[in-house]
Parts: C-alpha cells; structure tokens; sequence
C-alpha cells in the first residue's frame, strides 16, 4: 500500500491507496514540532482500529507547504515503511507538467499536485479552487501547462482577522444567513454572516469570472477554446458550491489523486531506506 500524505498549513491528510484507490483517510492538527515517534505512535493505532498492520505500507509519498514537518514525516516514513520518501518538489520528481512561470519553484507543492490530479481527470482549460488556509485558484490549460494562478486569503482567516481586530464583534460559523433571511443584515450576526459568507461567494464568482475572459483572451496554442471547467477541493467546497453556479464539480480527494498519479509517474524501488 501507498501512504499519501499531505500536509497543509491546518492540517496534514493521511491516506492509505490500494490497488488504485483512496481506502482509509485520517487528519491530524499541523504542528512542526511533532516528532516521527509521535506520528507512528498515532497511525498505528488509527490503523490498528481498522485491522491493519504498518507492514502493508510499502512507499510513501509527501507533499508540504510547511517545510519544517519534512524532517520528522521522512523519519516516520524510514520508520513504517524503510523508504526514503518522495517528496513533491525534490529534485528529479517530474510532475509529468510543464510550469509556465519565471520561477517554476515559486509554486507550492499543493498548487502542482492539485493541478496534476485535474489535468488527469477533465479535458478542457481548468480553474482549480482549493478552500484552505488561504483560498487558491490555479489554471492548467487544455495542453496540460500549469499557468498560474490567484491566492487569497481563506474565509477562516478573514474571520477570526475580523473577530480579533474588532472588539465588540462575535466569532461567528462558516455559514449562509438563516433561510429567508436576505443579504441585507437585521443584526450584527446576520450582517456579519452576509459579508463573510456572501462576500466570499462574490469573491470566488469575481475571480472565476476574470480568470475565464483572461483565458478566453489568450486562445492561442496554450488555450485551444471552448469552456473553462472549475473544480473545487478543500473542507469548504461544498458549502459554496450549493451557493454558486461558478463551481462546475467538487472533488475532496483531489490533493491525494495528484499524490497517487505523482507516484505512479516517479516510481524508483531505489529509495530504500
């Protein structure tokens, strides 16, 4: 089995892949300070609740936007599985797509997997929308280029910013103004619920909407024409899809199938630890 995991700045998803498919998923709060002991003591029991034995694990693929957890994540992966593991970004790991930027390596590793896995799964010019600490919208062009994208800050952010510069506001849910209530607020939580909530659905159908005439722009070799599809991923995709036709399909494994098709394109039985 493949253990996939993906470390975001909140929070870093474990999953185990079997014969080609997602079978057990597990979260963990982000920390940089804990140690390989810590998760191995962690997943062994999450899969000894499952009736599985850390023998089954035979590679393990990484990818981080929080550097410092690398270091503990290669010592667990030498641990369960005696591999060096493959790290998305390290050097000779080819993501199987060209990156149309002046500095390739600004990317994050999370932007390029989440690009791979779409590219692989729709035709057609892509907008990828990932809903996580910060909110990002990448596109992948109909040739399969990664270029470029949009990052903003994410819903939970603007919150607590706004709860915690603003002294007489409360903390307040992600979440839509009760139904049959209107954007116009008749309360200081309703009003809050309007801006944040349907603030951000104006934020994402503004972004999409002038990504897609900038791409409708350029219909050259890199953007061959037709319709530009949006996938969203991340904790609040479906939320905000109910709320906006700007959203074509929601897809909350894409990190982990980017993993998997990463893995499958850069297998090396020399990585042993």
């Amino acid at each position: 089995m493949l253990l996939a995991i993906d470390v975001g700045n909140t929070n870093i998803m474990f999953a185990l892949v079997e014969g080609g498919e997602i079978r057990w998923r597990w979260r963990i709060s982000t920390d940089g300070r804990r140690t390989a002991d810590e998760y191995a003591v962690w997943l062994n029991q999450l899969m000894a609740m499952e009736g599985l034995d850390r023998s089954a694990i035979d590679d393990v693929i990484i990818a981080s936007v929080v550097p410092q957890t690398l270091f503990n994540l290669r010592g667990l992966a030498r641990r369960i599985a005696n591999v060096d593991p493959m790290v998305v970004g390290a050097p000779g790991i080819d993501y199987g797509m060209p990156i149309n930027l002046p500095n390739p390596a600004e990317v994050g590793a999370d932007r390029v997997v989440n690009a791979v896995a779409a590219h692989g799964i729709w035709q057609g010019d892509l907008i990828i929308i990932d809903f996580g600490t910060a909110t990002t919208f990448d596109v992948v062009s109909a040739a399969g280029t990664y270029e470029g994208g949009v990052i903003a800050p994410g819903i939970n952010l603007s919150m607590d910013a706004l709860y915690n510069a603003a002294a007489k506001l409360p903390r307040i849910a992600v979440e839509p103004p009760a139904e049959g209530l209107g954007v116009i607020g008749k309360g200081t939580v309703h009003a809050m619920q309007s801006g944040v909530f349907w603030g951000y659905v104006g934020l994402i159908e503004g972004l999409v909407s002038r990504m897609k005439a900038e791409i409708a722009e350029r219909q050259t070799g890199l953007f061959p024409g037709g319709g530009v599809t949006v996938i969203a991923t991340g904790g609040l995709a479906p939320l905000f899809s109910r709320h906006t036709n700007a959203i074509s399909h929601v897809d909350p494994d894409l990190m982990i199938k980017g993993l998997m098709r990463i893995h499958a394109a850069n297998r090396d039985t020399s990585r042993k630890a």
